[in-house]
C-alpha cells in the first residue's frame, strides 16, 4: 500500500532546500572503522578494559551493549578487531535507532584496550498525517482505478520509536476515508535482563465503507458504490476486530523465534455475500476463527532497510481456525530466502525466493493467498493478483551504484536531521514465478489467464536510497505475455 507519509515529504523538502549542505566525500557507514595502531600480530593478545558509550541521549547504554560480541574483561586476538567492530557496528546500525554509528578502539597499554562507541541518535516521534492509497499499490492505482483520489484514506498516525529508551515502539492509528481502521501496537523487544524474550501487542478495528469483494481476471473489483443504498443507509460494508499477542525470543544475535496467538472477527453485509457468495464460504456473514503461527528468521544481511551484503531467511508456519470458533480451517507455511552478494567497486548481485503452501484447497475469498502483495510479486504483474494455494516466485537483481554521498546540514537546527545520506543504483532485474489455480476458479473457468503457467518479468531502473528508511524505485519492465510498462514504488524490493 502507497503511502505519502509526512516524515517522506519532510525529507524530500529538506533535500529539495539543502542550500546549506556541506557535502563530504562519500562515506560507507559499515566499513571498518580505523583502529589505530593495529599490526597483523598473531600472537598478541588483548582484553577490553572498559566499554565507553557516548551519544545516546535517549537510548540505554544495555539496549547497545547488547549488540557487543566483546564484553568488559573479554580477551581477543588483536588482528581479529577491525572483522569483530565492524560485525558488531552493523548489528547497532540495524536497531534503526540510530543515524550513524562508530566503533574505536583505545590502546591504554599493549595487552589492554578500551572501546569507544559513539552513535547519532534518530528523531524518534513521528506524529504523521495519513494521506495513502487504498490500493495495493501506486500501480494499481494509477492502471486499474484511473487514479481515483475517492480511492484515499486520510487521518492521523502516531508512531513513537525508542520508548523509555529500550527500543520499544508505540503505534496508534486513526484512518478515515475509503477505509476506516484504527489500530494500537506496542512493541517490547526486551523483557528480561538477558534481553532475549520480548513481546508484541496489536489490538486493530476496521470499518470499510467499500469492500474488495471478488477478483475477476486477477484484478480486485470493489463493490459497486451504488449497493450502499441497500443497507438501510449504513455505509459500512464490513466490520472486523483483530487481537493479537506475539512472544519472542532472541537467543543469538542474528536468530529470532515468534510465536502468536490472535483472534480474529469479520461482519459482512447481506449485498456482500449476494455479489460473492464465497466471500465467507456460502454459509454465514459472521466469520470467527482464533489463529496460531510460528515464525523462525535469520538475518545476517549488513543493511536491513537497503542491504547489499549477506542474507536473510524466514519461516513461517500459520494454523487458521482451531474447530470451535466456526468453519475455518487453514494451513499456511511461508518460506523466503533473500541473498544480497557484494561483487565490488560498486557492484551487487540479489537474488529472493519465496514459497507459498496452504491446505485445505478450498478457502473462503477473503483468506485467499495471492502473488501481488509486497515482496510477493513478479515485476511488471503489479497490477495483478494471482491467487492460488501454492505459488513460488523468484527474483534476481543487478546493482551498480552510480553515486553516494554522505553529508551534514550544519544550518538544520535538529541535530537528528543533520545526517544526510543519499544514493542512486542503477539495477537491471529478471523475475518468474508459477502460481496453482484454486479449484474453483478451474471449475468455474475464472482466474485462468495467468495461473498454471510460468510467470516472467525482466526490466531495468533505479533505486534512490533517502534518510529514515525511504527508497524510491523506479522502474521499467517487459513480461512474458508481451506487454510493458513504467512503475513506481516505494521501499526496498527484498
Amino acid at each position: 500500500m502507497l503511502k505519502f507519509e509526512a516524515k517522506l515529504f519532510l525529507v524530500v523538502g529538506l533535500l529539495s532546500i539543502c542550500y546549506g549542505v556541506v557535502f563530504s566525500n562519500p562515506v560507507e557507514p559499515l566499513q571498518p572503522d580505523t583502529l589505530g595502531r593495529i599490526t597483523i600480530d598473531s600472537a598478541r593478545l588483548v582484553t577490553i578494559n572498559r566499554i565507553l558509550i557516548i551519544g545516546n541521549k535517549r537510548t540505554r547504554d544495555q539496549i547497545i551493549s547488547r549488540e557487543l560480541s566483546l564484553k568488559t574483561s573479554d580477551t581477543v586476538r588483536f588482528y581479529k578487531l577491525p572483522e569483530i567492530l565492524s560485525l558488531d557496528k552493523r548489528k547497532i546500525y540495524n536497531l534503526r535507532l540510530f543515524n550513524t554509528v562508530t566503533i574505536r578502539s583505545l590502546e591504554m597499554s599493549y595487552n589492554t584496550i578500551d572501546l569507544l562507541v559513539e552513535v547519532d541518535e534518530r528523531w524518534y516521534t513521528w506524529p504523521i498525517p495519513i494521506f495513502e492509497l487504498s490500493d495495493r499499490n501506486f500501480n494499481e492505482w494509477w492502471q486499474n482505478y484511473n487514479h481515483d483520489f475517492g480511492r484515499v484514506n486520510y487521518g492521523l498516525r502516531l508512531e513513537q520509536y525508542n520508548c523509555r529508551g529500550r527500543n520499544e515502539t508505540l503505534k496508534l492509528t486513526a484512518q478515515f476515508g475509503f477505509a476506516q481502521r484504527y489500530e494500537l501496537s506496542y512493541v517490547i523487544p526486551y523483557l528480561d535482563k538477558r534481553q532475549k524474550q520480548g513481546l508484541i501487542l496489536n489490538f486493530e478495528f476496521g470499518a470499510l465503507r467499500n469492500l474488495a469483494a471478488q477478483t475477476i481476471d486477477h484484478k480486485i473489483r470493489f463493490l459497486p458504490t451504488d449497493s450502499t443504498v441497500l443497507f438501510d443507509g449504513n455505509p459500512i460494508l464490513r466490520n472486523s476486530i483483530q487481537a493479537q499477542a506475539t512472544y519472542t525470543y532472541r537467543k543469538s544475535f542474528f536468530e529470532t523465534h515468534s510465536f502468536s496467538v490472535g483472534y480474529r472477527a469479520n461482519d459482512i453485509f447481506d449485498q456482500v455475500a449476494v455479489y460473492n457468495p464465497n466471500y465467507f464460504n456460502n454459509t454465514t456473514n459472521k466469520q470467527k476463527y482464533t489463529m496460531l503461527s510460528y515464525t523462525f528468521r535469520s538475518e545476517h544481511r549488513d543493511v536491513v532497510m537497503y542491504p547489499l551484503n549477506g542474507y536473510q531467511f524466514s519461516a513461517h508456519i500459520q494454523k487458521n481456525g482451531l474447530g470451535w470458533e466456526g468453519e475455518v480451517n487453514q494451513w499456511i507455511l511461508n518460506l523466503t530466502h533473500a541473498y544480497h552478494h557484494d561483487l565490488k567497486k560498486g557492484y551487487n548481485l540479489s537474488n529472493f525466493c519465496s514459497l507459498y503452501l496452504s491446505d485445505p484447497m478450498r478457502q473462503p475469498y477473503n483468506l485467499l493467498g495471492a502473488l501481488g502483495y509486497q515482496r510477493q510479486i513478479v515485476r511488471g504483474y503489479e497490477v495483478y493478483v494471482i491467487e492460488g494455494p501454492k505459488f513460488f516466485v523468484n527474483k534476481t537483481t543487478f546493482k551498480k551504484k552510480i553515486y553516494s554521498s554522505a553529508s551534514r546540514w550544519e544550518n538544520m537546527p535538529l541535530e537528528q536531521f543533520k545526517h544526510v545520506p543519499f544514493a542512486i543504483f542503477w539495477k537491471a532485474f529478471a523475475d518468474f514465478g508459477y502460481v496453482q489455480n484454486y479449484i474453483n476458479y478451474e471449475e468455474k473457468n475464472q482466474n485462468t489467464r495467468l495461473s498454471d503457467k510460468l510467470l516472467a518479468g525482466a526490466g531495468t531502473g533505479v533505486d534512490i536510497v533517502l534518510p529514515y528508511d525511504i527508497v524510491f524505485r523506479l522502474e521499467y519492465t517487459f513480461t512474458r505475455e508481451a506487454t510493458q510498462g513504467f512503475f513506481f514504488n516505494l521501499k526496498k524490493d527484498f
